[in-house]
């Protein structure tokens, strides 16, 4: 690291990121990643929790220059990010980069597309640089955190998504080095968000939108001087690291600049489930398919998992709601036995509380597994899980990777069905596929502003 601290070099490093310094798989996979995102805002506009928000901020005196994605609705830049990017989480489908446990494209997304909105005439190359700074530096604070802020009982999204949004935000409205350092200072103090409200509270979906609209406050106040704490990152007491995490690897932020890539270490789900279960999900489904074993020949399941794993969803499934069983464990194992699938159609209210899933959760269990707690941090997804059918026959498989993950990823094609089906609850085929194409050539974009038109 530079002579600066942390939140200083991740500030000129940030202020200084040109296009030309990005290698091409990285900008291939971002437009990827890019896309997931626009396929979750869309669908996540349809939903209750997210009508409800936008019915209490909004009225007909707001200005109208941002858009609510996959809608002819306009409204503030505030109100647009704090509405897309509940969207955005809105249903546990947004990417998730496992170090840091945030959800980069449900902020990162909506903050870019609504920031270039409002200050017009943004090309493709500006636009895209600054969708990997923000990916780069809020991922990196994020793993630097570690999963000791999960623990702490803090979510991800909510603390240093708001650090996502301001670079994000900062570096579309070219930012020097002290306007960014000031950005991340100022939306590094303004994080927030309980993961207690994973067992059934839609306010999850909010800790998304409120970091969004609080990182692009940040990067408003520091356009105009306003100043943050200089030394958030690494600062020993009241520090962001020191605060929400109880460590201080500040080192971790600044590891190899320019020379290894987080945007690369962002997986995409295929299940609209929290991503701590998609091993587990994955084991049971091999072990399933490999051996013609259907729901009702099955005894009991048991489930091998991490430490923050158990924590994190291994709770008793009571609330019956949406928010819950995405976040738990024991109901994304039942649906997968049931019906071998967790997506949005796993979720409806007569499923969530149907008899027959919760009677079939009965024979699912979950311990933490020594072996996978001494693998460490980077294997909190891998879980092992054994079947027993009636017959008293024993079936196991391990899944060291999560299908998703950047060790086992989708392909383009998974991830191309993937956003057709989430944006097909907004628009049409045509709509789809221009729109799609214009995210794959959106660096030959002389202006973005106005690129999600599909009209």
């Amino acid at each position: 690291m530079s002579q600066n601290g942390a939140t200083k070099t991740l500030a000129e490093f940030a202020a200084q990121l040109e296009y030309e310094k990005i290698p091409n798989n990285i900008l291939k996979y971002l437009k990827l990643l890019f896309l997931d995102g626009i396929g979750c805002c869309i669908h996540g506009n349809t939903l209750e929790w997210t009508k409800t928000l936008k019915e209490v901020v909004t009225n007909e005196e707001d200005v109208k220059e941002c858009s609510l994605i996959g809608t002819n609705i306009k409204t503030s830049l505030l109100n647009a990010v704090l509405i897309n990017s509940t969207a955005g989480h809105g249903f546990e489908s947004d990417d998730i980069h496992r170090e840091s446990i945030l959800h980069p494209n449900s902020i990162i997304v909506p903050v870019a597309i609504n920031v270039s909105e409002k200050i017009g005439n943004t090309n493709g190359k500006k636009f895209l640089t600054s969708v990997v700074a923000g990916y780069e530096v809020s991922t990196r604070i994020g793993s630097a955190a570690g999963t000791e802020l999960l623990l702490r009982g803090f979510h991800p999204q909510g603390t240093h998504g708001t650090i996502a949004a301001a670079i994000t935000a900062g570096k579309l409205m070219n930012f020097n080095t002290k306007q960014m350092t000031n950005a991340i200072g100022i939306a590094g103090s303004l994080g927030a968000g309980l993961m207690a409200a994973q067992e059934g509270a839609m306010v999850k979906r909010l800790h998304s939108g409120r970091a969004a609209q609080a990182g692009v406050l940040a990067a408003e106040l520091s356009a105009k001087n306003f100043t943050g704490i200089q030394n958030i990152v690494e600062a020993n007491y009241g520090g962001f690291l020191s605060s929400f995490s109880g460590k201080n690897d500040f080192a971790r932020s600044t590891r190899n600049l320019f020379k290894e890539w987080e945007c690369i270490n962002t997986g995409i789900k295929p299940y609209a489930s929290v991503t701590s279960i998609h091993s587990a999900l994955d084991c049971l489904k091999n072990i399933m398919e490999k051996n013609n074993i259907l729901a009702k020949d099955i005894k009991n399941i048991k489930a091998k998992i991490s430490h923050p794993t158990y924590v994190h969803c291994a709770w008793n499934y009571k609330n019956h709601n949406i928010t819950s069983a995405q976040m738990n464990i024991y109901y994304g194992l039942a649906l997968i036995a049931l019906e071998g699938e967790l997506f949005v159609n796993q979720f409806s209210k007569d499923k969530i509380s149907s008899p027959e899933i919760l009677n079939f959760m009965k024979k699912i269990t979950a311990e933490v597994d020594p072996k996978i707690e001494k693998l460490g941090h980077k294997f909190r997804h891998m879980a092992s899980v054994e079947v027993v059918t009636k017959d008293n026959k024993k079936y196991s498989h391990t899944e060291k990777y999560r299908k998703g993950s950047p060790e086992n990823p989708l392909t383009k094609e998974q991830i191309l069905s993937k956003f057709k089906s989430l944006a097909a609850y907004a628009l049409d085929d045509e709509k789809i596929e221009i729109l799609r194409d214009k995210i794959e050539s959106i660096e030959l974009s002389n202006s973005v502003n106005s690129w999600l038109n599909t009209n």
